[in-house]
C-alpha cells in the first residue's frame, strides 16, 4: 500500500570489519538545531494543543526540504522547499559555506540542475526532460540550452558517443542530436507491422498468367520490386509492434549498431475501477481515472534489441526463468546498463509473481541472456530501494558491478565480475540494512546509508569500492539524508530528530567543524511548545520477536494519568513502512495528536508491527498469505505490554490508524473484540480482492488462485465479530483505497444489524487528506470516540 516515507539518508553501508569513526563526526552540540529540544517534562507553552490547532499540519511544522543536488563545481547546493504560506514547491540555493540562502525566481529555476537528470561523467552538465522537451543545463555556468522545442513529447535523454551527442525518445522512435554541428537524425521508428498482401490462390493464378502472357506486366513488376527494395533500404530501421504494444524507452548501444528498447504491452480485457468526483467545477459528477484490481490482467514489460545494420529485432528471453516454450514464465525487464567500455550490457529482470529477480548479461547480437545473480524468495523479492529505483550499477575499470541483495535476510551491498563465473563479494554484512547507495564523482567511493547504529536511525558512511574500513560521516542521533559535493569538500544533508522537523545543513567533509543549519521550517508558534522526542522502546511478541515502538505517557508531557487509565494503540499505514524511529515522522499530525491524548491522561503506543520496514527479510515477509495475522498479533501484544508495564486498564484500550493501519484496526475490532473497546479505521482496505495488483499480489498471490489467503486477510469476512465502538472515515475521491471499500463494509454491517458504528465520508479528499478542515473533523470524531468509550467523558 503506497505511502510517503520519512526523509532517509542517501546511503550507508558497512563491511564486516572494524568500524572506523574518524574526525568527520561532528560534535553533538555543533549539530543541534535551534528550536524544539529533547524529551523532558513539558513546560507551560503558548501553543494551543487542540485538534483544530494541530491539524493545520504543514502550516505549523513546515514542509520538508528534498531533492538535494550540487552544482558541478560544488559551490552551490540546490534543493526543493515549500514555504509554509505558499501552495507550491520552489527551488532554493545556498552556498557551500551555508551563506546566501535564497529562493530562485521562476526564470532562474529553469537553469538550476533538475532533481532527476542524466549527468555527464564530470558531473557538470545534466540532461533532463522538461515539459516534453529536452534541455541541457551547465550547472557551473548556470546556463540552460533547449535542445528541442516541439509539439511532440520527448523523453529519456541520454549522453551518447563520448558525450558529444544526445539521444532521446519521441513518438516511439529514437533520435540522435549532435551538440556541435550536424542536424537531428532519427535512428529508429516503431509501429505496427505492414499489412500482409498475400494473394488468394485464385488471385495468384491470375497474376502468374498475366506475367506469363504480357511483357508489359513483367516489366512493371520488375520496376515495382526494384523501387520497393530501394525504399526499404533507405527507410529507417523499424521495430515492428503488435496490437496494444508501445515503446516506453530506447537506448543506443555505445557501438552505435544496436538499440535497446523496452516495450510495454497493455492487457486485452482488463477493467479499471474509476472513482466518482462529486464536488466539481462543472456541477456534474465526473470520473477520476482509476486502476485495475488485483488478479486482473496486467501490462507486460519486454526487452528488444534492434540491429541497425541487419535490420533485425530480437526479443530477449530468459530460459533459466522456467516455464515452457509455448508458455514461458512472464517476466518484467528493465533497461540494460552498459559498461564504461560499451562491451557488456546487464539488465535486471523480475518474475511477474515477484518471487525471483535475476541480473543477466545480454549479448546484443543474439539476445542471449546469461544469469549473473539470482535471488529467489518464497514470499516475494524486495524492490531494492523502492519501485523504479536502481539497485545495481557499474564500477570503473573492467566489468565489475555493484548491487544490493537480501540474500542473507538483510539488504546488503555486493560486487560481482560480469565476466564471471564467480561468486558475489559482500562489502557489508550483519543484522542491519543498507538503505541507499551512491557513488562519488570519481566513482572510487560508495556513500551509504545504513541502520547499523539502530533500526530507527539512518547514518552516512564512506566505503572504498574495493571494500575495507568504512568512515562514518554523521554522528547525531536521528535521520540523515546526505549528498556529497562533486569536489568532495562539502556535505549537504537533511537532518531531523524525533521532535525536530527536517532541515538542510551544510558542513565541510573531513573536518570536525560544525555544520551550518540552512533552513527553518516550523512556525515560531509551533516552537513555543516543548514537543517530546518519544522514546523508542522494545518488547517481546508472543513468538519471541523483539518489537520496537514509540511510547507517549502523560508524565512525558507534564500531565497526570486519567483515573480510568486509558490507552490507545496507533497503527501506521503502508504496511512496509517504519515509524518507531528516532527521526521526524511523516505522521506529524498523529505525533501532535498523541501529545494531546497524553495531556488528557492517555498512554499511547505506536508499534512497528510485522512487515514494517527496517528489520530484515523475515520480519518483512511475516504477513505472507495472511495479513491480519502476525501483524495484528503484534498490536495485541503491544496492548498487553501496556497493561503489564504501564498499568493501563485492559477494558479501556482503543486502536486507530489509516490505510493499512485502518485495515488492522478493523481486523482488531472484528477478530479480537475483547481486547479493544473502540477503534477508528481511516481509509481502510476492507477486502483485499478490491485493492491494486502490485502491492497485494506480492503478499497474497492472486485471488483466483489463493482464495483462502484473501478470505482470512479481509475484514469484511469477519464483520460479525464487532462488539466495541467503531468509527470509519474515508475520502470519497480516494483513488488508492477506494471509498467503495468502506461503503461495502457499511452495507455488510447494516445487513448484520450492527449498531455501534458510524461512517464519515469526506467529499473532496483523496487517500491523503489535504484540507485542514477535513483533518480537524476526522480527528475530532476520533477524540470523541475515545473520550466517550475509554474515559466516559
Amino acid at each position: 500500500m503506497t505511502s510517503s516515507r520519512p526523509p532517509l539518508p542517501i546511503a550507508a553501508g558497512l563491511l564486516g570489519t572494524a568500524l572506523v569513526v574518524s574526525t568527520l563526526l561532528v560534535p553533538l552540540a555543533a549539530q543541534a538545531p535551534a528550536g524544539p529540544t529533547a524529551a523532558g517534562t513539558a513546560t507551560k507553552a503558548t501553543f494551543p494543543l487542540t485538534v483544530d490547532s494541530i491539524m493545520r499540519g504543514p502550516a505549523l511544522v513546515g514542509y520538508p526540504p528534498s531533492g538535494l543536488r550540487w552544482s558541478g563545481d560544488g559551490a552551490r547546493l540546490f534543493f526543493e522547499w515549500q514555504d509554509r504560506g505558499e501552495d507550491e514547491t520552489a527551488t532554493w540555493v545556498v552556498g557551500a559555506d551555508g551563506a546566501g540562502l535564497r529562493r530562485l525566481t521562476d526564470e532562474e529555476r529553469k537553469a538550476a540542475p533538475p532533481v532527476n537528470g542524466q549527468w555527464d561523467r564530470a558531473r557538470r552538465r545534466v540532461l533532463a526532460a522538461s515539459r516534453g522537451d529536452i534541455v541541457l543545463i551547465d550547472t557551473v555556468a548556470g546556463t540552460r540550452t533547449e535542445l528541442t522545442r516541439t509539439a511532440g513529447a520527448e523523453s529519456s535523454p541520454r549522453w551518447s558517443r563520448d558525450e558529444s551527442q544526445v539521444t532521446f525518445v519521441r513518438d516511439g522512435g529514437l533520435f540522435l542530436l549532435p551538440l556541435t554541428g550536424g542536424g537531428l537524425r532519427q535512428l529508429v521508428e516503431s509501429g505496427p507491422k505492414a499489412p500482409d498482401r498475400k494473394k488468394t490462390d485464385s488471385q495468384q493464378t491470375l497474376a502468374t498468367e498475366e506475367a506469363d502472357l504480357l511483357a508489359h506486366v513483367r516489366e512493371s513488376k520488375r520496376r515495382r520490386e526494384r523501387d520497393e527494395a530501394r525504399r526499404e533500404k533507405e527507410a529507417l530501421p523499424k521495430l515492428e509492434l503488435k496490437a496494444r504494444q508501445s515503446v516506453t524507452d530506447m537506448q543506443l548501444d555505445p557501438s552505435g549498431r544496436y538499440v535497446w528498447a523496452i516495450v510495454t504491452e497493455r492487457p486485452d480485457g482488463a477493467r479499471t475501477a474509476d472513482v466518482p468526483d462529486y464536488v466539481t467545477e462543472s456541477g456534474y459528477v465526473e470520473s477520476l481515472s482509476g486502476r485495475a484490481k488485483v488478479g486482473d490482467l496486467q501490462s507486460k514489460a519486454m526487452l528488444v534489441v534492434l540491429d541497425l545494420e541487419a535490420r533485425r529485432s530480437t526479443w530477449v528471453t530468459l530460459p533459466a526463468a522456467g516455464g515452457t516454450e509455448k508458455a514461458p514464465r512472464e517476466l518484467r525487464w528493465g533497461m540494460p546498463q552498459v559498461s564504461d567500455d560499451g562491451a557488456v550490457a546487464v539488465a535486471s529482470v523480475r518474475a511477474a509473481d515477484n518471487k525471483d529477480r535475476w541480473l543477466v548479461k545480454v549479448e546484443p547480437a543474439t539476445g542471449a541472456a546469461t544469469v549473473l545473480d539470482h535471488l529467489h524468495d518464497e514470499a516475494w523479492v524486495r524492490e531494492g530501494f523502492g519501485p523504479g529505483s536502481a539497485s545495481f550499477g557499474w564500477l570503473p575499470g573492467g566489468h565489475r558491478l555493484w548491487f544490493t541483495s537480501e540474500k542473507t535476510g538483510w539488504q546488503h551491498l555486493y560486487t560481482l565480475d560480469a565476466d564471471g563465473p564467480g561468486t558475489p563479494t559482500a562489502l557489508t554484512s550483519g543484522p542491519w540494512e543498507v538503505t541507499d547507495v551512491a557513488l562519488s564523482t570519481d566513482r572510487r567511493t560508495f556513500f551509504l546509508t545504513t541502520t547499523e547504529v539502530h533500526p530507527g536511525e539512518r547514518h552516512l558512511y564512506a566505503l572504498p569500492i574495493d571494500g575495507g574500513p568504512r568512515t562514518r560521516l554523521t554522528a547525531r542521533t536521528g535521520g540523515h539524508l546526505g549528498e556529497v559535493s562533486p569536489d568532495g569538500r562539502t556535505i549537504g544533508f537533511v537532518f531531523s530528530t524525533g521532535n525536530t522537523p527536517p532541515e538542510v545543513y551544510v558542513g565541510p567533509y573531513g573536518s570536525s567543524a560544525a555544520p551550518v543549519r540552512v533552513t527553518t521550517s516550523p512556525s515560531p508558534e509551533w516552537t513555543t511548545y516543548r514537543w517530546i522526542d518519544p522514546p523508542v522502546i522494545t518488547f517481546p511478541a508472543r513468538d519471541g520477536q523483539v518489537l520496537h515502538a514509540r511510547l507517549y505517557t502523560p508524565e512525558m508531557v507534564g500531565a497526570k494519568r486519567h483515573a480510568s487509565r486509558p490507552a490507545v494503540m496507533f497503527v501506521h499505514g503502508a504496511g512496509y513502512l517504519q515509524n518507531a524511529h528516532r527521526y521526524w515522522s511523516t505522521y506529524f499530525r498523529e505525533y501532535m495528536f498523541h501529545h494531546l491524548l497524553a495531556s488528557r491522561g492517555y498512554v499511547v503506543l505506536d508499534v512497528d508491527y510485522r512487515a514494517s520496514a527496517g528489520y530484515g527479510r523475515d520480519f518483512r515477509t511475516g504477513i505472507y498469505r495472511h495479513m491480519g495475522g502476525k501483524d495484528l498479533d503484534d498490536i495485541v501484544d503491544g496492548a498487553k505490554y501496556l497493561v503489564a508495564k504501564e498499568k493501563v486498564d485492559p477494558r479501556r484500550i482503543g486502536v486507530y490508524g489509516g490505510s493499512y493501519g485502518g485495515f488492522i484496526t478493523l481486523m482488531a475490532m472484528f477478530t479480537t473484540p475483547d481486547v479493544f473497546a473502540a477503534g477508528a479505521a481511516l481509509r481502510p482496505v476492507t477486502d483485499w480482492a478490491h485493492y491494486n495488483h502490485p502491492y497485494t499480489a506480492n503478499i497474497l498471490n492472486l485471488p483466483q488462485s489463493d482464495a483462502e489467503a484473501y478470505r482470512r486477510s479481509s475484514p469484511i469476512h469477519f464483520a460479525d465479530g464487532l462488539k466495541g465502538a467503531l468509527l470509519i472515515c474515508h475520502g470519497l475521491v480516494d483513488v488508492n483505497v477506494h471509498a467503495q471499500d468502506s461503503i461495502r463494509l457499511a452495507q455488510k454491517l447494516i445487513e448484520l444489524r450492527k449498531e455501534n458504528w458510524e461512517l464519515a465520508l469526506y467529499p473532496v479528499e483523496d487517500h491523503g487528506f489535504e484540507e485542514a478542515t477535513s483533518w480537524a473533523d476526522e480527528y475530532k470524531r476520533i477524540l470523541k470516540l475515545f473520550e466517550r468509550n475509554l474515559t466516559g467523558r
